[in-house]
């Protein structure tokens, strides 16, 4: 069993992310998926960077480092596009942390990520928010490091593909990766 801390997207806590959570914890996880945005929701990005402009990228990431302050050192930190960046944020104070999952989003490799450290990117190929030389770097940088990074790419999918409230969700690329997911937490 893993204990997971799932950060959602810049739409907000939504029923992907509960969805997502619940689907962890039928498979014997721990998780918690706290709400940085304090029930706000947004139905587009733009109208989720304004939430966020709101809410302030400070206060998100304050709450997320409150949502871990009772979880153990090596929890596994989720995070679903924007909340890939809150990862960002998170994972240089967690050195210790279990494993790094990056849904919808390419993340820096903190200087303190340690060697043998187990990380997946899943991501829409192409997507704005995983360009493809953020992803490089990224693979480069956990080279150096000997970082475990295994990146998935879906091509031909939106950037939300596993969210089924949205166009862009794709039914066959959100299975494989939930199942990528729950291989790499088994």
């Amino acid at each position: 069993m893993a204990h997971i801390a799932l950060f959602h997207s810049v739409l907000g806590l939504r029923p992907a992310e509960l969805l997502a959570a619940e689907r962890l914890r039928g498979a014997g996880h721990e998780v918690v998926a706290p709400d940085l945005f304090d029930g706000g929701t947004a139905t587009t990005v733009d109208e989720g960077l304004q939430l966020l402009d709101r809410v302030g990228w400070a206060t998100a990431v304050g709450r997320a480092r409150q949502a871990l302050e009772a979880m153990p050192d090596q929890t596994v930190l989720a995070g679903v596009s924007m909340g890939t960046g809150i990862v960002t944020d998170l994972w240089a104070e967690r050195p210790d942390t279990g494993g790094v999952l990056l849904l919808h989003g390419a993340a820096e490799l903190p200087a303190s990520a340690r060697a043998g450290l187990k990380v997946q990117l899943h991501a829409a190929d192409p997507d704005d928010f995983a360009p493809a030389e953020n992803v490089a770097a990224l693979q480069r940088a956990a080279r150096e490091r000997g970082v475990e990074l295994e990146v998935f790419r879906y091509p031909g999918v939106g950037h939300f593909y596993t969210d089924p409230e949205l166009d862009e969700f794709d039914d066959s690329a959100a299975e494989l990766t939930w199942r990528r997911v729950l291989e790499f937490l088994g």
